[in-house]
């Protein structure tokens, strides 16, 4: 049996495991965010400190989890199979300090981002990392990686386009044999 072992290409020293919650400066990020809201400060700084305090992420090697919310908890799980673009956004107060925020859309047919990971300092390494791991699912080395005692993996994609073209002309065949009876 022949195992692959997929390498993800990340900048030095960016391990996306150990990022389990948002950086301190996302705390720094909403101080000044709920001071621009003037009178209703107490309210929407409090309103972001529990978001900031219940917001966790989680990457392993199935996708993407994310928890938030206190009254009201929000879980979202997200398979890296599911990722059809991933933005990366800052405005000038996060460029000031540094953050960034990564959003991750699916193609679950709603406008806004499935996944939102605020509070982030190496953002375009997670991009790079996530984009790595989208393309690993879709290209087949993810399943290649998990070859399993009873399943071949020598198959290559010669093979299977010559299998699927003996399928279409196959199918064509027998449409123009029906067609003919008609």
């Amino acid at each position: 049996m022949e195992i692959l072992t997929v390498v993800t290409p990340t900048a030095p020293g960016f391990d996306p495991i150990a990022i389990t919650q948002p950086h301190e400066r996302l705390l720094t990020y909403y101080f000044i965010v709920a001071l621009l809201t003037l009178p209703a400060f107490p309210v929407t700084m409090i309103v972001l400190y529990i978001k900031y305090r219940t917001m966790r992420f989680r990457f392993d090697h199935e996708g993407i989890w994310k928890r938030q919310g206190l009254l009201w908890r929000r879980e979202t799980n997200v398979a890296y199979r599911r990722i059809q673009d991933i933005h990366l956004t800052s405005g000038i107060i996060q460029r000031w300090l540094g953050l960034a925020t990564v959003s991750i859309q699916t193609a679950a047919g709603s406008s806004t981002a499935e996944v939102t990971i605020e509070g982030v300092l190496e953002a375009e390494a997670l991009r790079d990392y996530l984009y790595t791991k989208m393309r690993g699912v879709r290209d087949g080395t993810h399943a290649a990686a998990q070859v399993t005692a009873g399943v071949s993996g020598g198959e290559t994609h010669d093979e299977t386009l010559a299998l699927l073209t003996e399928i279409r002309d196959s199918l064509r065949q027998i449409d123009t044999r029906l067609r003919g009876r008609t």
